[in-house]
């Protein structure tokens, strides 16, 4: 339902959230950092850490999926203050694409400049191997939905944003000088992003093959068409957990793609590091 200017509400529930949080804050945070399955131990490492349950901020929801903890984590990478989602909510679990984007818009709303976003994905490629970093370069958005559907709140964004740079140019370029820095070979690519919660059949791998993807999975793209309708910059980083289906002859599960992601964790960290403190600086916009 609208209220009398039009809009659903979005925007008072994201300045509830920012409310509950911001006397947390010792000082406002300059990136975000949104953290997928098996990946959430970053957050960990973060200097003057504060965890923020999902639970005791208002309008977040509750991740029901192993390996995402379900914390906003509040401190510093470096001198860079930053704010970490310790885990995500999906679509698939039977959240409107409100709630799965609110965590996003709400970092957004807090005033960070970039948002660094983290997935497991399934690998296309026949030539690549699981634990393989992908740095994503466009994505494909086969979920059937936006978060932009509906009433739009001129507060947050254009009716119409552009997405031709969705993933910037210059935080590609941040990821790419550390990763050479620090002698992690990455690999680059196009996310396709589907609904789940299934693996996807053979015959889906082809079809998303033929379409010009690298990687898979079913996160991402709903939080990334909201970051940049309110304007914020974005960067994204895949650690490639499986190759899909049709591909290796064996079944796909989920906790192979959280061990792969945790074996991989070392350089993860290095990486995101190195990403955040560039990123603070500027990147190459």
């Amino acid at each position: 339902m609208s209220d009398a200017r039009g809009t659903d509400g979005t925007y008072e529930r994201i300045e509830e959230s920012v409310r509950a949080i911001t006397p947390r804050l010792s000082v406002a945070p300059q990136i975000g950092l949104v953290l997928g399955s098996g990946l959430g131990a970053f957050a960990d490492t973060l200097g003057d850490l504060v965890k923020v349950p999902y639970a005791e901020i208002p309008h977040f929801p509750q991740s029901r999926v192993v390996g995402h903890s379900g914390n906003l984590c509040l401190g510093k990478v470096r001198d860079v203050r930053v704010v970490c989602m310790q885990g995500r909510v999906h679509a698939y679990e039977g959240h409107p694409i409100s709630a799965v984007v609110h965590g996003v818009r709400t970092m957004a709303k807090l005033g960070v400049s970039a948002v660094l976003v983290t997935n497991a994905a399934g690998g296309l490629d026949a030539s690549w191997t699981p634990g393989d970093l992908m740095l994503v370069t466009d994505h494909l958005n086969l979920t059937a939905t936006s978060p932009l559907v509906g009433p739009n709140d001129e507060r947050l964004g254009a009716r119409f944003p552009d997405m031709t740079q969705a993933y910037d140019p210059g935080l590609r370029d941040v990821l790419r000088k550390v990763a050479k820095d620090a002698g992690i070979a990455i690999r680059e690519g196009v996310y396709a992003g589907l609904l789940g919660p299934t693996y996807e059949t053979p015959a889906e791998i082809r079809m998303l093959r033929t379409m010009g993807a690298q990687a898979v999975g079913m996160s991402t793209v709903h939080e990334v068409i909201a970051l940049r309708h309110m304007r914020v910059r974005v960067g994204a980083l895949s650690c490639i957990t499986n190759l899909a289906a049709g591909i290796l002859d064996r079944e796909l599960n989920h906790a192979e793609v959280e061990e792969t992601a945790k074996a991989r964790r070392a350089d993860l960290v290095r990486l995101l590091e190195g990403w955040i403190e560039g990123a603070a600086a500027g990147g190459n916009s």
